[in-house]
């Protein structure tokens, strides 16, 4: 008998669900209806600059799921879910449509923060999140005039970069005393702040934007920090970070995390048995990740649940942040110091360009995790150590 399973949300952790789920189901034992709010089929949103670089909305979409030959999988496009029953078990949607449900999966993701500063709303501030967003970017780029990016993270990092390739002089805000403070320590982020600001970025860290400020126009014309400068500005980009979208079970009625996010189990499972979350969403235990690679694992855990496998509980142990940033590679793999436990750190670093940091157990005897920037060795060379004692040539590793 065919069950129906409908996803909510088609980014690239819920195209990751539907595309196992279609591999291992071989009993053909699901029909699947993905519900996306975006009019464009999933798509590669971790290089998403790249279509400022010449990519085109094609070369970016995710391949693996083939919606318009498989009778079993459909897709609606901008057709998002607007309200859950569960007790009937139906999805209402945008479009008026009530779809019934054996099994659902919320893959809502996350929204960019807007952090309420006076002039947030005015002409001339963007978010850096989707197709959409970056064509009305392009369209507002001025060559030769300066832009401001409110967070000096991952994402605005990608968004300074992406008005350096409009033509743009991006100046980086960031509350922090370093760039990066999720994932990298003061010497890692030394690396990537004097590679960027060799690259043209202006960074302003350890401040926080008090204002956007209008010109004459009624337009964006000045930022104003903390510490009292005022940045000329053509436009903001604000990529200080997501949240979750979770208020759609929050309607539902289903549990969220203490910092947001649908909470679920190891499994991804939420109280209610029918019902599970991935991906930015997810409060796994709690904690929401806002990475692909943790949503692809919670992904293949449900499609191995929904196929009657036994997959291993979610943990972070695998847990890693690697990529090339504007022409530097940085990388963090498993404990990186920020939880406060009792840890041996071992620095290796050479010269301003190269740069490793590796935590140890308090007996020296095993590799917790660590932090490379610059021209180190591979991380997946030294993160397969984790949890063993290191490797003798452990130096070598890091700075070949």
């Amino acid at each position: 008998m065919t069950r129906t399973l409908v996803v909510v949300g088609h980014g690239m952790v819920g195209h990751r669900l539907v595309e196992r789920l279609g591999v291992l189901d071989g009993g053909r034992r699901w029909r699947v209806v993905v519900l996306a709010e975006e009019h464009h089929p999933a798509y590669d949103r971790v290089s998403l600059s790249s279509y400022l670089d010449g990519k085109s909305r094609s070369d970016l979409t995710l391949p693996g799921v083939d919606f318009r030959n498989d009778p079993r999988m459909d897709l609606l496009l901008g057709c998002p879910a607007v309200a859950v029953d569960r007790a009937a078990r139906a999805v209402s949607t945008g479009r008026g449509d009530r779809i019934g449900y054996d099994a659902l999966v919320l893959a809502t993701g996350s929204r960019p923060f807007v952090p309420p500063v006076p002039g947030h709303d005015l002409p001339g501030c963007f978010v850096y999140r989707t197709f959409d967003d970056l064509d009305a970017l392009r369209a507002a780029a001025r060559p030769g005039r300066a832009g401001v990016v409110v967070g000096g993270g991952l994402l605005g990092l990608e968004a300074a970069n992406a008005l350096r390739l409009l033509g743009m002089r991006p100046h980086v805000v960031e509350t922090a005393p370093h760039l990066m403070p999720a994932q990298l320590d003061p010497g890692a982020a030394g690396v990537l702040h004097r590679h960027v600001t060799g690259l043209g970025l202006r960074v302003h860290c350890a401040t926080a934007t008090t204002s956007i400020d209008a010109g004459a126009d009624g337009t964006v014309a000045s930022v104003t920090l903390s510490d009292g400068t005022v940045l000329d500005a053509a436009l903001v980009v604000f990529a200080a970070g997501v949240r979750p979208r979770d208020e759609l079970a929050e309607a539902m009625g289903l549990e969220r995390g203490g910092r947001g996010g649908i909470l679920v189990d190891g499994l991804c499972r939420t109280g209610d048995e029918r019902v599970w979350a991935v991906g930015d969403c997810a409060a796994v235990r709690g904690r929401c990740y806002g990475l692909a690679a943790p949503g692809y694992r919670m992904a293949d855990s449900v499609a191995r649940q929904l196929t009657g496998e036994h997959p291993e509980p979610f943990d972070d142990a695998g847990t890693a942040t690697t990529l090339k940033l504007l022409g530097v590679r940085v990388a963090a793999f498993g404990a990186t110091g920020t939880d406060g436990g009792a840890v041996v750190e071992v620095v290796f670093a050479e010269g301003a360009d190269r740069y490793a940091k590796v935590l140890l157990s308090p007996d020296g005897g095993h590799l917790l995790g660590g932090i490379l920037a610059g021209d180190t060795g591979s991380c997946a060379a030294v993160r397969s150590f984790v949890g063993r004692p290191p490797p003798a040539d452990l130096e070598q590793l890091l700075l070949p």
